[in-house]
């Protein structure tokens, strides 16, 4: 099946976003055109300060939508209620470099908090149990944060976002804290279980030794997208990119 005959799993059209006010108002993402079909791999690249997270966090309804449409699931973010906004949440997967889990709650208790928020299945210790044993922590699932290494913590970090089954999965900078293996474990880890449960995948990187996993490289430059090498529906504006 052609993806692009699906309806985007993120679609955004002339997306503006600004930080502070009045004559301290500084403009960050500009003009911003792009589709994300189910089940693609999407990295997004780019120096630092070039809006990368900025976008990300707009798309994850964690940021307000000021200018442009951007449509999650078909959902318009720039006019959701509050409990709208908390639906959208709850079918998205966030990872983030610093892999936040609490450091007072052991790996499994970790993932159980998550699946406790989006989950009305009775059976999440045994939802959390699996998904712990599928990232290969099934020997530490009784393991505090402050005894694991640094890739363990982000395949609990991974465990947590994809225990709920969610339809996207959002990534910043995931194995910037890694070495190189355990950095390439965390991601074709991740590539496997997004696959497998049938999810969208957004992960911001500087890492260019992952590159490879990606469906669809797009590249971020001083608040514009530049580049976007997907090979569906794309068209040429000057030396902007949009798709």
């Amino acid at each position: 099946m052609d993806p692009t005959s699906l309806t985007p799993a993120i679609a955004i059209q002339n997306l503006n976003h600004y930080y502070g006010h009045g004559k301290l108002r500084k403009q960050i993402l500009f003009e911003i055109n792009l589709n994300i079909y189910p089940g693609e791999i999407v990295i997004m690249t780019g120096p630092s300060g070039s809006g990368k997270t900025t976008l990300l966090t707009l798309i994850g309804a964690l940021r307000s939508v000021q200018e442009g449409s951007l449509k999650i699931f078909d959902q318009e973010l720039g006019n959701t209620s509050p409990m709208q906004q908390v639906m959208i949440r709850r079918e998205i997967g966030y990872i983030f470099q610093a892999h936040n889990l609490l450091r007072s709650l052991t790996a499994k208790q970790n993932v159980l908090m998550s699946l406790q928020l989006h989950s009305g299945s009775t059976a999440i210790e045994q939802q959390a149990e699996a998904i712990l044993q599928k990232v290969g922590l099934g020997e530490r699932i009784d393991y505090y944060p402050d005894h694991l290494s640094g890739g363990q913590k982000q395949r609990v970090a991974i465990a947590r976002a994809l225990a709920s089954h969610p339809r996207l999965v959002l990534a910043d900078e995931p194995t910037a804290a890694l070495d190189k293996q355990s950095g390439r474990d965390v991601v074709e880890l991740m590539q496997h279980l997004a696959k497998e449960q049938g999810c969208t995948i957004l992960l911001v990187t500087h890492d260019n030794r992952i590159l490879d996993i990606a469906d669809r490289i797009i590249q971020m430059e001083d608040g514009c997208l530049i580049r976007n090498s997907n090979p569906m529906s794309t068209t040429l504006t000057g030396d902007r990119q949009t798709a």
